[in-house]
């Protein structure tokens, strides 16, 4: 099989690409952007784990360029796709919307129509538990209400399942989307709050706790999100609307406090705690409904979040050299 992986320097991407090469699924394409909307160097880092792996090639190119994902389909005959690409972060949608437009509604276009026309077998994306906006009922089903974004960035990926909906329709392209919930382990975000908050407490200083840690998450680990990923990469959907949704969450809300101790109890630190207010755009809790996912492959997540932060800690001092 040719599997093609956009962000493969990213943190999902890379570590979708380092389990197809493992489990020997077939030649794997990745393509990023390697944009600076974090330090590019942990992305270079990222890219230097597969780069030299047999059936592994990269190319650096950006969704927003048609011809140059027309060339790459053209040559690539791709069997699977797995678009993880987009501009990442709540809060950064704020700031710079046009960023979110080009990479998360323009690119899927592309994306979409390169599928279409080069006759991929099924395309999986990447879509975000940030769809539910503040969805009083929980746990959240995807037969919920999704139609109220509190940010631009779930407003994008909500626009990308409507518009895979309309592709599948019109053309039986198969299509699926993943609604991931917090994800987060090696090779992590800086952006987030594992990151954020480890790199705190071991520097010392002082992390910000939001909404006065009345917040809850549904934090999921890495190796889980990989292994729902290629499980629904070979479910693909039938019927004359070949589209599907599902949730892909730990199915375990942790309340951010309890969160927060299992990054000190990981770092062997207490951390220094400022209260703040809700942050724009922010949600006070996540929770996946996950029985849609085991119902069609077999298997949720379901890493306990202290060995996952453990697991990530140990990397954040390695990688830093601590």
């Amino acid at each position: 099989m040719n599997i093609l992986v956009t962000g493969a320097a990213g943190f999902i991407g890379r570590a979708v690409c380092e389990q197809l090469l493992e489990r020997g699924l077939g030649n794997v394409t990745g393509i990023d952007n390697l944009n600076d909307y974090y330090p590019v160097a942990l992305k270079e880092a990222r890219l230097a784990t597969l780069q030299g792996r047999d059936g592994f090639a990269f190319h650096k190119i950006d969704l927003v360029d048609r011809e140059a994902l027309e060339a790459l389909f053209a040559a690539g005959k791709f069997d699977y796709v797995i678009h993880l690409a987009a501009q990442a972060g709540v809060r950064y949608s704020i700031r710079n919307p046009h960023a979110y437009a080009d990479s998360n509604l323009l690119g899927m276009t592309n994306m979409l129509e390169a599928c279409r026309h080069h006759g991929v077998r099924h395309m999986v994306f990447a879509s975000s538990s940030s769809v539910y906006g503040k969805n009083a009922k929980i746990p959240f089903s995807e037969d919920d209400r999704t139609d109220e974004p509190v940010s631009f960035y779930a407003a994008t990926k909500k626009a990308n399942e409507l518009m895979a909906h309309s592709y599948a329709h019109l053309y039986q392209l198969p299509l699926t989307g993943l609604r991931f919930f917090t994800v987060y382990g090696p090779w992590g975000r800086p952006d987030m709050a594992p990151w954020l908050f480890t790199e705190a407490i071991i520097k010392g200083e002082t992390i910000k706790v939001f909404n006065h840690g009345k917040l809850q998450r549904d934090f999921t680990y890495i190796d889980d999100i990989v292994e729902g990923v290629l499980r629904v990469m070979e479910h693909v959907p039938q019927g004359q609307v070949p589209f599907n949704v599902y949730n892909i969450g730990n199915h375990q809300p942790v309340e951010l406090m309890d969160f927060i101790a299992s990054v000190e109890q990981a770092c062997g630190l207490v951390a220094d705690k400022a209260y703040l207010p809700m942050q724009d755009g922010d949600v006070p809790v996540t929770y996946a409904d996950t029985a849609r996912l085991r119902a069609a492959v077999g298997f949720s997540p379901d890493t306990p979040l202290v060995s996952g932060m453990q697991r990530f800690v140990d990397w954040y001092r390695t990688y830093h050299g601590l």
